[in-house]
């Protein structure tokens, strides 16, 4: 397994300068790990079929960034859910079914994996409380972003305080889909019209996700950021789903994207 650089993540510029209690966080892609094969680089993916120990050493590289050993890493077994689970002290290793995190704790890091799905990073510096989300469609639509401002707020933080920032996630241009999902959105909210746009195969049209991701932060009172940063033409940083289904591959790698209260 050759080392190809330490990992070096992508900052969001709105959460570098939130101020307020130390957070460090990153947008991690592929650069700076050991896995090999379709798997190249920094695939923290414990539902890949990745060797173990590579995946295991990628997530220790991940939580060395945050100088905090990997124990301190929470990450939860995603299922495309409205589901948020509060992370506190006694956070033992478990990965829990649900697509968010929550913590007010010092010293453990929330981390969420994607690989087309939008990562959304928040914080309230202020008050010393972040979260983590994974939104596809299904989570963003069933409230899986909402869900996890409420948790911040039971925590202590204040709505117009959190910062979200979503992530290396597929585009629009790149994001095709079939008449039942058009037919399924647009039944289940007229509105979801607005994001979609019209695609040459008949029935098909091409999904906006981050416009609807960053509508319902916005609409949820909180400030918001999109990184402008799509998955699925650039191989040499980010992993993609989509991109490997498009290409008959067996399975592929997942990125994270993290956030923690420093200790201070």
């Amino acid at each position: 397994m050759q080392d190809e650089t330490l990992p070096l993540p992508i900052l969001s510029p709105m959460l570098a300068v939130a101020g307020g209690k130390q957070i460090r966080h990153g947008f991690f892609g592929r650069h700076g790990g050991v896995s090999e094969g379709i798997y190249r680089g920094l695939n923290v993916g414990l539902g890949s079929n990745d060797d173990r120990d590579a995946v295991a050493e990628n997530r220790r590289r991940v939580t060395n960034w945050f100088d905090l050993p990997v124990e301190r890493l929470a990450t939860v077994h995603q299922v495309h859910s409205p589901d948020v689970v509060v992370v506190d002290g006694s956070y033992n290793g478990e990965r829990p079914q649900a697509d968010a995190m929550v913590t007010a704790t010092p010293g453990l890091i929330l981390g969420v994996l994607s690989a087309d799905c939008g990562p959304i990073l928040f914080a309230d510096a202020q008050q010393g409380v972040i979260g983590a989300a994974h939104a596809g469609w299904k989570g963003a639509v069933s409230g899986v972003l909402e869900n996890t401002i409420e948790a911040m707020i039971a925590l202590g933080a204040r709505r117009e305080r959190i910062v979200a920032s979503l992530g290396p996630s597929i585009s629009q241009e790149n994001y095709e889909v079939g008449p039942e999902r058009v037919d399924s959105l647009k039944e289940m909210n007229p509105d979801y019209a607005a994001y979609f746009s019209p695609s040459p195969k008949d029935g098909h049209a091409f999904f906006d996700l981050k416009k609807l991701t960053v509508d319902r932060l916005a609409n949820a009172g909180v400030q918001v950021e999109d990184l402008g940063l799509c998955t699925y033409p650039d191989e040499d940083r980010f992993f993609s789903f989509r991109r490997t289904t498009h290409r008959s591959q067996p399975d592929y790698g997942r990125q994270i994207s993290a956030i923690a209260i420093l200790e201070t």
